[in-house]
């Protein structure tokens, strides 16, 4: 038993150990479970930094110069990483901060720092401790720092943000302070270092940014300042000072210099050329001192060694000695380039600050780069100077001969405006030869005109006389050139005194010659005493043969212009008198305003004959109501006293310069009333006898011209057509009604005598008939023959005398038309059956071809059956033993017809015989005449009746084939409510009562 306790309780022992092993083993298991996740969480969150880091990075490399999305994401990251609520940015000016980048900040607190854009640093502030050791600042609960509830500022932070735990890190260039990040929680919940650290590592790549977008911008300034220059210098090739004071500001920017010149070399010795930023006092002095190469100043050393001169104190340097020009200047650094062109210094560029504070190597490389644009500068202007130089003569003379061939074009454009012609052409020639004054004179009686002028010099109109160099110039016909006119008193007297009150002294006057004739002159002035060169001398007699051009142009336009004027006047009246043929009135009313307007009169008008020897006023032009009134009661006769009497008297054109001068001339009162001076009056003639006279005056004494006679005598013969024309018309007029009168009085002997003859004709035929019809009754058999013979003929006679009273009718307008309604196929079978016996006379076939169904129509039916009748009558006459047809049918040709052909197989007709077919009392030819018979008035009646009712009749024929008559008639339908169609009398057809059947449906 002991045995077996003992071997239990050892089983017991070495379980509890092992027990006690597993357990141990489970902890060590747990705590390296533990330590797996501890890495496994490092390793993330140091994945995640470097992740952010990485991000940080890519945005400052795609981002170069532009700070804020590089702010932005590394302020994002550094809030998500550190389990932040939100993060600021700030950067360092002066001894406050501004912020510059935000994210997830509240925007109460956003508006706040807009408003008030600088933050102060205060002792025991996070900012403040950061600022005094360069190092991290956080605290734990911002809430419980006694300095975020005194001070107003953080106090408000507080309020705005709800901000507990923050944490401010530096952004340190080189240990300077520049700026700050900020991480904020809104619980009390400190940040790790590991954290901090990461948003130190932050703050360090924003100080690189910060450092890359200044290097980078000011590479970009230092490219756009070159650009600039290069600029300027191409803008700006031959304004040299224009160049230089750009690079000299643009070099004082990118060398962070306070001040900036360059001197150059003038007369032998150096001046200053341009200055920037120096003070006035300076300025002024030192622009009129001369710089020569020596030691003791910075320029001279520059000069002597050929060489950059960098001094970094002036007053340090045992050599400078200009402590004058340091004074005024208040530099102390000083920095000058020689500007040198093929190794000799042709200026210098200097650079100076106020304190102490020498130029870097980049500084100086860059300052000698814009000495080498200034000296190319220097020399383009220089080689386009000598090229000037070399070429002014060149120019002068392009110019010359730009300026002639300007003037002829001048010339030629400006054909209808000579004054602008001469201005410019005085305008020129004062440019091209150097004077400031110009003007042209030309000669009117005993005066000199002033034509054209340009300068300041006064200038006016001059008499023609020696004493004045331009009376001269015209007189004499040569030019002259003197060189102080103020000192010519003995030769030019009245011109000495015009240069004294006028100012100017030098003078050249050229004539204007035109076939050895003067014609006027051209003269330049000047204020100095000075000559005129050959070639300013040569260019003025070239600008005056270019006026004589000009002038000699102008006058034969004016010429050419009167001419033209003279033809359209003309013109203008003969087409009012093709008018107003028959209103005499109004042609010489057009006669007279016309003739006074083309002659520059004021006053105008038209005398004609109304009894023997006595003359009134027809017409007038430019007088008042009351005078018009008063001179159309007066009769004017031929005589001495009045111009119109001269006029009559003589027989010819009669002028008088000036009425009231003539001691002949005694119409005073109407003088009086007009006030007319210059008076032109110029006879009507026909047949060499006056018939009037048109007069034409002036309120001034101004004779009329020869041309202006000519017009005026063309308008009086155009009167004189005029008159006869309406002479004639009235004697045509008085014949026509005459004529007309006679044909009246035919009508109606033809109307009598027809009614006369009708009724003895008539009872004749019937008492023949009746003889005829009963032979056996009154015995007279052996006399049927004869009397068959007298009843032909009174029915043939009886026939003529109708057709002669219709045609009458027709002349005399009085044939009355009766349109009815009517089927026309059943007229059509009446004209058949009657001219069936006509056909048979002569062995003829009668055919009809008419359309189905051919309707109604509206027509006189006795005027229509005569029509078919007479050309049934003629196609059986004319044919034999043939065919004669009657075709009918509708048709349109822009409107409704109705067209009735007769054919006929008959002996037909030559183009001629068609052409006089449908004259009266005109047949084809006498042999058909004679043959068949007739009276030549049935197919002129036919056509007439035909084109009465708006029809025709036309015809085709051709020699032994036959003929064709067509009659064609508007097709009308009824268009009343009634179903009738509303008479209409035809176009021609006086008395055809309704309304016109050609209007159609």
């Amino acid at each position: 038993m002991a045995h077996g306790r003992g071997s239990i309780e050892r089983l017991q022992q070495q379980l509890e150990a092992r027990t006690r092993e597993l357990a141990e083993a489970e902890r060590h298991a747990e705590e390296a479970r533990r330590q797996l996740a501890e890495a496994r969480r490092q390793a993330a969150e140091a994945l995640e930094q470097q992740t952010a880091t990485s991000e940080v990075l890519g945005v400052i490399s795609k981002s170069p110069g532009d700070l804020e999305p590089v702010f932005q994401n590394m302020l994002e990251n550094a809030t998500r990483l550190c389990e932040a609520k939100f993060a600021t940015l700030y950067l360092r000016e002066g001894q406050a901060f501004r912020l510059v980048a935000h994210h997830n900040a509240p925007a109460a607190y956003v508006e706040e720092r807009r408003k008030n854009l600088l933050l102060c640093p205060i002792p025991g502030s996070a900012l403040g401790r950061m600022v005094a050791t360069k190092q991290p600042a956080q605290i734990a609960d911002v809430q419980a720092e006694p300095v975020y509830q005194s001070d107003p500022v953080r106090a408000r932070f507080l309020k705005l943000t709800g901000a507990r735990t923050l944490v401010d890190v530096p952004m340190l260039k080189e240990n300077e302070l520049i700026g700050a990040i900020h991480i904020y929680r809104q619980e009390v919940y400190p940040f790790t270092d590991k954290q901090i650290e990461l948003v130190s590592n932050f703050a360090a790549q924003a100080v690189i940014a910060i450092e890359n977008t200044r290097l980078l911008r000011a590479l970009l300034a230092q490219q756009t300042a070159t650009a600039d220059v290069l600029k300027v210098i191409s803008h700006s090739t031959f304004d040299l000072q224009t160049v230089l004071d750009t690079l000299t500001e643009s070099a004082a920017h990118l060398c962070d210099a306070e001040m900036a010149g360059i001197v150059r070399p003038r007369g032998g010795v150096y001046y200053w050329a341009t200055s920037y930023r120096f003070p006035p006092e300076y300025t002024e002095y030192i622009m009129h001192y001369p710089l020569r190469p020596r030691r003791d100043t910075l320029v001279g050393r520059v000069l002597l060694e050929g060489a950059i001169a960098h001094i970094p104190d002036v007053l340090a340097d045992p050599e400078y000695r200009f402590f004058e020009s340091q004074r005024l200047g208040g530099f102390r650094t000083s920095l000058g380039i020689p500007l040198l062109r093929e190794g000799t210094p042709i200026g210098v560029l200097v650079l100076a600050r106020p304190t102490v504070r020498p130029f870097s190597a980049k500084e100086i490389e860059l300052v000698t780069t814009f000495a080498d644009q200034a000296v190319i500068a220097i020399e383009n202007v220089r080689m386009f100077d000598d090229l000037q130089a070399r070429t002014r003569e060149l120019t002068e003379s392009l110019q010359q001969q730009t300026a002639t061939a300007e003037m002829l074009k001048v010339i030629s454009r400006s054909t209808f405006d000579l004054q602008a012609l001469l201005k410019t052409l005085v305008e020129s020639a004062a440019h091209l030869c150097d004077a400031y004054d110009s003007a042209i004179w030309r000669p009117d009686g005993d005066r000199l005109l002033l034509v054209a002028h340009h300068g300041p010099i006064p200038a006016e109109t001059l008499p023609l006389i020696r004493g004045t160099v331009a009376g001269r110039t015209v007189l004499d016909g040569r030019a002259f050139h003197i060189a102080d006119l103020q000192t010519e008193d003995a030769e030019f007297p009245e011109s000495s005194e015009n240069a004294r009150r006028w100012g100017f002294r030098a003078l050249l006057c050229v004539p204007l010659m035109r076939e050895d004739v003067t014609i006027g002159t051209i003269a330049l002035r000047r204020s100095e005493a000075q000559l005129f060169t050959e070639r300013q001398v040569a260019l003025l007699q070239t600008f005056a043969d270019q006026a004589v051009i000009a002038i000699e142009n102008t006058r034969l336009l004016n010429e050419l212009r009167e001419s033209l004027q003279q033809q359209t006047a003309t013109a203008e009246v003969l087409k009012v008198i093709s008018r107003s043929s028959f209103d005499l009135q109004a042609v010489l009313d057009t006669l007279t305003v016309s003739a006074a307007r083309h002659c520059e009169a004021q006053m105008a008008a038209i005398v004609r004959q109304k009894d023997a020897g006595s003359y009134y006023y027809a017409t007038s032009y430019g007088i008042s109501a009351d005078s018009n009134n008063y001179f159309k009661s007066v009769a004017i006769k031929a005589g001495r006293g009045t111009v119109v009497g001269r006029a009559l008297l003589d027989g010819r054109t009669v002028q008088v310069p000036d009425v009231l001068a003539d001691p002949e001339y005694t119409w005073s009162e109407a003088q009086e009333r007009t006030g007319f001076r210059s008076v032109l009056a110029v006879p009507l003639l026909r047949e060499g006898h006056p018939t009037g006279v048109l007069v034409l005056s002036r309120s001034v004494i101004r004779p009329f011209t020869d041309k202006q006679v000519e017009v005026v005598t063309t308008f009086a013969d155009q009167a004189v057509i005029a008159i006869e024309n309406v002479r004639l018309f009235d004697e045509i007029q008085d014949k026509n009604r005459q004529l007309q009168l006679g044909s009246e009085h035919k009508s109606q002997f033809v109307a009598s005598m027809s009614h006369e003859l009708r009724t003895p004709l008539n009872a004749i035929i019937g008492l023949t008939e009746m003889m005829v019809k009963n032979t056996a009754r009154f015995g007279t058999e052996k006399a049927l023959e004869p009397l068959q013979r007298v009843n032909r003929a009174g029915t043939h006679l009886l026939g003529l005398i109708n057709q002669v009273l219709d045609l009458s009718k027709i002349e005399a307008g009085k044939l009355e038309l009766n349109p009815q309604t009517l089927q026309l196929t059943q007229v059509i079978n009446e004209v058949i059956g009657t001219a069936g016996q006509l056909a048979e006379q002569n062995k003829n076939r009668l055919v009809v071809d008419a359309q189905e169904n051919l309707g109604a129509l509206t027509v006189d039916p006795m005027r229509l059956r005569q029509i078919l009748l007479n050309l049934l009558s003629n196609a059986c006459k004319f044919t034999k033993q043939g065919e004669v047809a009657l075709r009918a049918r509708r048709m349109v040709d822009g409107r409704e017809w109705i067209e009735l052909a007769v054919a006929d197989t008959g002996i037909g007709m030559t183009a001629e015989q068609q052409a006089k077919l449908f004259e009266e009392f005109t047949q084809a030819d006498s042999s058909t005449a004679r043959q068949y018979g007739g009276t030549g008035l049935g197919l002129a009646i036919t056509r007439k009746l035909a084109r009465i009712m708006g029809g025709d009749v036309t015809v085709t024929s051709e020699p032994g084939k036959g003929s064709v008559f067509a009659v064609r008639l508007p097709g009308g339908v009824p268009n009343n409510k009634d179903g009738t169609v509303p008479p209409t009398p035809a176009p021609g057809g006086p008395g055809y009562r309704g309304d016109d059947a050609r209007t159609g449906p």
